[in-house]
């Protein structure tokens, strides 16, 4: 049996999720910054591991996306 959230439940999970997200934003701005920062100063050996993390950042961000689609559809 699927357990019923009540609105305020409802609305401090999606806090949580957009506070997560947002600090991923956060960390890829200023891994971008940072990036850029060494790039442009010679070091071409920070690219790769910065678009590593990068895309976990991005894939992160995309799974929470999911998350609150399913969630919300399982609310309704």
């Amino acid at each position: 049996m699927k357990q019923s959230f009540s609105r305020e439940q409802r609305t401090t999970i999606i806090y949580g999720v957009l506070s997560l997200v947002l600090l991923l934003v956060v960390l890829q701005l200023w891994l971008l910054t940072a990036t850029m920062h060494a790039f442009l100063g010679g070091d071409t050996a920070v690219v790769w591991p910065a678009l590593a993390a990068s895309l976990v950042c991005f894939f992160l961000n995309l799974g929470l996306l999911r998350y609150v689609y399913g969630f919300e559809q399982a609310q309704s």
